[in-house]
């Protein structure tokens, strides 16, 4: 499906999810998410050396937006990419930004 044949609010929806990753330490977090990795907010924040609050913040507003789904396994909650596709974005963003 192109562009310009979704409905009004499919953009909408779309343009709330590029909302949502458009800030650096998300952009880090979908990296960190790519081909299809399961992690946990511990995991995150010690990837990314920031505080846990702030890595759940930063996961909540993803989640909210559509763009990660969490499954509870045990005392873990996991974070991962609602759609695998989510991925190329963090591929387009790095290539675009090489040079």
């Amino acid at each position: 499906m192109k562009i310009n044949e979704l409905e009004p609010e499919k953009l909408e929806q779309a343009a709330n999810m590029l909302k949502a990753i458009a800030h650096p330490m998300r952009i880090a977090i979908l990296g960190h998410l790519d081909d299809g990795k399961k992690l946990t907010v511990t995991e995150i924040h010690e990837l990314l050396n920031i505080e846990q609050s702030t890595t759940s913040h930063h996961l909540g507003i993803l989640k909210d937006k559509g763009v990660l789904q969490s499954k509870r396994e045990g005392k873990n909650t996991y974070y991962f990419l609602k759609h695998c596709s989510l991925s190329n974005i963090v591929d387009c963003v790095s290539k675009c930004t090489m040079g």
